[in-house]
Protein backbone atom coordinates (compact mmCIF):
# COMPACT_ATOMS: atom_id res chain seq x y z
CA UNK A 1 0.00 0.00 0.00
CA UNK A 2 0.80 3.22 -0.96
CA UNK A 3 2.37 5.25 1.94
CA UNK A 4 0.37 8.89 2.74
CA UNK A 5 2.14 12.02 0.87
CA UNK A 6 3.28 14.15 3.46
CA UNK A 7 3.00 18.14 3.07
CA UNK A 8 6.44 19.37 3.08
CA UNK A 9 6.85 21.52 6.47
CA UNK A 10 9.99 22.95 5.63
CA UNK A 11 10.15 26.89 5.47
CA UNK A 12 10.47 28.72 2.03
CA UNK A 13 14.07 29.79 1.61
CA UNK A 14 14.44 33.51 3.72
CA UNK A 15 16.56 34.69 -0.12
CA UNK A 16 15.74 34.62 -3.12
CA UNK A 17 16.51 30.93 -4.96
CA UNK A 18 19.65 30.69 -6.88
CA UNK A 19 19.47 30.78 -10.42
CA UNK A 20 19.09 27.40 -11.99
CA UNK A 21 19.98 26.04 -15.62
CA UNK A 22 17.32 23.92 -16.67
CA UNK A 23 18.82 20.88 -19.02
CA UNK A 24 16.28 20.22 -21.40
CA UNK A 25 13.82 21.94 -23.68
CA UNK A 26 11.02 19.58 -24.33
CA UNK A 27 7.72 20.28 -22.52
CA UNK A 28 8.72 20.02 -19.36
CA UNK A 29 11.71 22.20 -19.46
CA UNK A 30 9.90 24.50 -21.61
CA UNK A 31 7.22 24.87 -19.53
CA UNK A 32 9.32 25.10 -16.54
CA UNK A 33 11.94 27.61 -17.72
CA UNK A 34 8.82 29.51 -18.71
CA UNK A 35 7.11 29.12 -15.27
CA UNK A 36 10.55 29.91 -13.02
CA UNK A 37 11.18 33.05 -14.96
CA UNK A 38 7.45 34.57 -14.34
CA UNK A 39 8.52 33.92 -10.82
CA UNK A 40 11.11 35.90 -11.00
CA UNK A 41 13.92 32.81 -11.10
CA UNK A 42 16.58 33.47 -13.05
CA UNK A 43 16.98 30.90 -15.58
CA UNK A 44 19.91 29.50 -17.99
CA UNK A 45 17.94 27.95 -20.64
CA UNK A 46 16.13 25.30 -21.28
CA UNK A 47 18.83 23.60 -22.78
CA UNK A 48 19.22 21.74 -25.91
CA UNK A 49 20.77 18.42 -25.79
CA UNK A 50 24.22 18.52 -26.02
CA UNK A 51 23.91 22.09 -24.54
CA UNK A 52 25.91 22.32 -21.20
CA UNK A 53 25.19 25.31 -18.76
CA UNK A 54 27.70 27.52 -17.62
CA UNK A 55 30.46 26.45 -15.49
CA UNK A 56 29.62 28.24 -12.53
CA UNK A 57 25.76 27.22 -12.58
CA UNK A 58 25.21 26.84 -8.68
CA UNK A 59 21.65 24.50 -9.54
CA UNK A 60 21.44 22.55 -12.39
CA UNK A 61 17.77 20.99 -13.06
CA UNK A 62 17.14 17.81 -15.55
CA UNK A 63 14.01 17.67 -17.67
CA UNK A 64 15.31 15.01 -19.31
CA UNK A 65 13.75 11.40 -20.22
CA UNK A 66 14.25 9.20 -17.47
CA UNK A 67 16.73 6.98 -19.23
CA UNK A 68 19.17 9.66 -19.83
CA UNK A 69 19.24 11.11 -16.35
CA UNK A 70 22.19 9.24 -15.68
CA UNK A 71 24.07 10.08 -18.76
CA UNK A 72 23.06 13.87 -17.84
CA UNK A 73 24.50 13.72 -14.48
CA UNK A 74 27.78 12.12 -15.28
CA UNK A 75 28.43 15.01 -18.13
CA UNK A 76 27.98 17.60 -15.58
CA UNK A 77 31.61 18.54 -14.05
CA UNK A 78 31.72 18.21 -10.26
CA UNK A 79 31.14 21.62 -8.58
CA UNK A 80 31.56 22.36 -4.71
CA UNK A 81 27.80 23.39 -3.36
CA UNK A 82 26.23 22.82 -6.57
CA UNK A 83 22.79 21.50 -6.47
CA UNK A 84 21.54 18.78 -9.28
CA UNK A 85 18.10 17.72 -9.53
CA UNK A 86 15.97 15.70 -11.98
CA UNK A 87 11.73 16.29 -12.41
CA UNK A 88 11.72 12.56 -12.82
CA UNK A 89 8.57 10.91 -10.71
CA UNK A 90 10.07 7.19 -10.62
CA UNK A 91 13.55 7.65 -10.55
CA UNK A 92 15.51 8.06 -7.68
CA UNK A 93 17.83 10.37 -6.31
CA UNK A 94 20.56 7.65 -6.96
CA UNK A 95 20.69 8.46 -10.96
CA UNK A 96 22.25 11.57 -10.10
CA UNK A 97 25.63 10.13 -8.71
CA UNK A 98 27.71 11.67 -6.75
CA UNK A 99 26.22 15.61 -6.76
CA UNK A 100 24.32 17.22 -3.94
CA UNK A 101 20.99 15.54 -5.27
CA UNK A 102 17.45 16.68 -5.47
CA UNK A 103 14.11 16.49 -7.45
CA UNK A 104 10.99 17.90 -8.16
CA UNK A 105 8.15 16.40 -9.98
CA UNK A 106 4.61 18.37 -10.90
CA UNK A 107 2.32 15.71 -10.56
CA UNK A 108 0.18 16.96 -13.56
CA UNK A 109 0.13 17.24 -17.31
CA UNK A 110 2.31 19.22 -19.45
CA UNK A 111 1.00 19.41 -23.21
CA UNK A 112 3.03 21.06 -25.75
CA UNK A 113 0.92 24.49 -24.90
CA UNK A 114 2.71 24.37 -21.82
CA UNK A 115 1.33 24.32 -18.31
CA UNK A 116 -0.02 26.49 -15.37
CA UNK A 117 2.23 25.10 -12.50
CA UNK A 118 -0.11 27.20 -9.60
CA UNK A 119 -2.31 25.14 -7.26
CA UNK A 120 -0.64 21.83 -8.27
CA UNK A 121 1.08 19.27 -5.98
CA UNK A 122 5.22 18.95 -6.49
CA UNK A 123 6.47 15.83 -5.20
CA UNK A 124 10.20 16.38 -3.92
CA UNK A 125 13.20 14.50 -2.12
CA UNK A 126 16.77 15.83 -1.35
CA UNK A 127 19.93 13.97 -1.05
CA UNK A 128 20.58 16.56 2.01
CA UNK A 129 18.39 19.19 4.10
CA UNK A 130 20.03 22.09 1.68
CA UNK A 131 19.10 20.01 -1.41
CA UNK A 132 15.62 19.17 0.26
CA UNK A 133 15.07 22.81 1.13
CA UNK A 134 15.92 24.13 -2.35
CA UNK A 135 13.62 21.60 -4.06
CA UNK A 136 11.11 22.88 -1.44
CA UNK A 137 11.12 26.37 -2.30
CA UNK A 138 11.38 25.88 -6.20
CA UNK A 139 7.99 24.09 -5.72
CA UNK A 140 6.76 27.30 -3.76
CA UNK A 141 8.05 29.70 -6.27
CA UNK A 142 6.17 27.85 -8.96
CA UNK A 143 2.82 28.12 -6.97
CA UNK A 144 2.80 24.77 -5.79
CA UNK A 145 2.67 22.73 -2.83
CA UNK A 146 5.23 20.12 -2.24
CA UNK A 147 4.76 16.67 -0.83
CA UNK A 148 8.18 15.21 0.50
CA UNK A 149 7.94 11.31 -1.62
CA UNK A 150 10.85 9.21 -0.61
CA UNK A 151 12.88 7.18 -2.85
CA UNK A 152 11.68 4.17 -1.52
CA UNK A 153 7.87 5.00 -2.89
CA UNK A 154 8.95 6.99 -6.02
CA UNK A 155 7.68 4.00 -8.47
CA UNK A 156 4.34 3.32 -6.24
CA UNK A 157 3.83 7.18 -6.27
CA UNK A 158 4.39 7.30 -10.30
CA UNK A 159 2.08 4.14 -10.11
CA UNK A 160 -0.92 5.77 -8.88
CA UNK A 161 -0.22 8.71 -10.95
CA UNK A 162 -0.46 6.75 -14.38
CA UNK A 163 -3.48 5.06 -13.21
CA UNK A 164 -5.31 8.45 -12.18
CA UNK A 165 -3.67 10.29 -15.43
CA UNK A 166 -2.92 7.78 -18.36
CA UNK A 167 -5.07 4.82 -17.42
CA UNK A 168 -8.21 6.86 -16.83
CA UNK A 169 -7.58 8.17 -20.93
CA UNK A 170 -7.11 5.22 -21.87
CA UNK A 171 -10.38 3.75 -20.05
CA UNK A 172 -11.85 6.51 -21.89
CA UNK A 173 -10.73 5.55 -24.90
CA UNK A 174 -12.70 1.87 -24.66
CA UNK A 175 -16.31 3.73 -23.52
CA UNK A 176 -15.95 6.37 -26.29
CA UNK A 177 -15.60 3.27 -28.88
CA UNK A 178 -18.59 1.45 -26.79
CA UNK A 179 -20.65 4.39 -27.40
CA UNK A 180 -19.65 4.57 -30.82
CA UNK A 181 -21.05 1.80 -31.50
CA UNK A 182 -24.25 2.50 -30.23
CA UNK A 183 -24.45 5.91 -32.40
CA UNK A 184 -22.84 8.17 -29.52
CA UNK A 185 -19.75 10.53 -29.77
CA UNK A 186 -18.23 10.78 -26.64
CA UNK A 187 -19.79 14.23 -25.43
CA UNK A 188 -22.80 12.90 -23.68
CA UNK A 189 -20.28 11.32 -21.41
CA UNK A 190 -17.97 14.10 -20.31
CA UNK A 191 -20.42 15.49 -18.11
CA UNK A 192 -20.87 11.82 -16.38
CA UNK A 193 -16.77 11.66 -16.34
CA UNK A 194 -16.66 15.07 -14.79
CA UNK A 195 -19.57 14.50 -12.11
CA UNK A 196 -17.76 11.07 -11.17
CA UNK A 197 -14.35 12.67 -11.17
CA UNK A 198 -15.74 15.27 -8.50
CA UNK A 199 -17.26 13.18 -6.47
CA UNK A 200 -14.29 11.29 -6.21
CA UNK A 201 -12.50 14.29 -5.24
CA UNK A 202 -14.94 15.01 -2.76
CA UNK A 203 -16.50 11.86 -0.83
CA UNK A 204 -13.37 9.23 -2.07
CA UNK A 205 -13.70 6.31 -4.32
CA UNK A 206 -15.49 3.97 -1.55
CA UNK A 207 -18.34 6.70 -1.52
CA UNK A 208 -18.28 7.50 -4.90
CA UNK A 209 -19.23 4.27 -6.47
CA UNK A 210 -22.19 3.93 -7.80
CA UNK A 211 -23.70 1.73 -10.52
CA UNK A 212 -25.27 -1.34 -11.59
CA UNK A 213 -22.29 -3.31 -9.29
CA UNK A 214 -22.81 -1.13 -6.36
CA UNK A 215 -26.37 -1.84 -6.12
CA UNK A 216 -25.78 -5.30 -6.75
CA UNK A 217 -27.34 -5.31 -9.65
CA UNK A 218 -25.67 -8.54 -11.83
CA UNK A 219 -28.38 -9.15 -14.42
CA UNK A 220 -27.37 -5.73 -15.55
CA UNK A 221 -23.61 -6.35 -15.28
CA UNK A 222 -23.80 -9.41 -17.73
CA UNK A 223 -25.57 -7.92 -20.45
CA UNK A 224 -23.09 -5.19 -20.13
CA UNK A 225 -20.26 -8.00 -20.44
CA UNK A 226 -22.46 -9.37 -23.81
CA UNK A 227 -22.43 -6.19 -25.61
CA UNK A 228 -18.73 -5.45 -24.98
CA UNK A 229 -18.07 -9.20 -25.73
CA UNK A 230 -19.92 -8.30 -29.15
CA UNK A 231 -18.80 -5.02 -30.17
CA UNK A 232 -15.18 -4.87 -28.38
CA UNK A 233 -14.21 -8.46 -27.91
CA UNK A 234 -10.64 -6.84 -27.84
CA UNK A 235 -11.57 -5.63 -24.34
CA UNK A 236 -13.17 -7.80 -22.75
CA UNK A 237 -10.43 -8.71 -20.53
CA UNK A 238 -10.29 -5.30 -19.44
CA UNK A 239 -14.04 -5.19 -18.74
CA UNK A 240 -13.64 -8.32 -16.67
CA UNK A 241 -10.59 -7.04 -14.62
CA UNK A 242 -12.77 -3.76 -14.12
CA UNK A 243 -16.00 -5.61 -13.30
CA UNK A 244 -14.21 -7.61 -10.76
CA UNK A 245 -11.93 -4.73 -8.93
CA UNK A 246 -15.34 -2.78 -8.22
CA UNK A 247 -16.53 -6.27 -6.94
CA UNK A 248 -13.86 -5.86 -3.94
CA UNK A 249 -14.61 -1.99 -3.86
CA UNK A 250 -18.14 -2.26 -3.41
CA UNK A 251 -17.47 -5.00 -0.99
CA UNK A 252 -15.59 -2.42 1.71
CA UNK A 253 -18.61 -0.64 1.19
CA UNK A 254 -20.94 -3.16 2.68
CA UNK A 255 -18.13 -4.05 5.74
CA UNK A 256 -18.14 -0.14 6.30
CA UNK A 257 -21.75 0.03 6.85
Amino acid sequence: MMKPQVPSMLPAPACTLDAVALVGAGRMGSALAAALADAGVAVEGPLRRGEAPAGDAATVLLCVPDAQIETAAAALPARAGRLVGHTSAATTLAALGAHEAFSLHPLMTVTAEGAAFAGATAAIAGATDRALTYADGLALALGMRPVHVADADRAAYHAAACIASNFLVALEGVAERLAQSAGLDREPLVGLVEATVANWAQLGARRALTGPIARGDEDSVARQRAAVAERLPDELELFDSLAAATRRLAATRMVVA
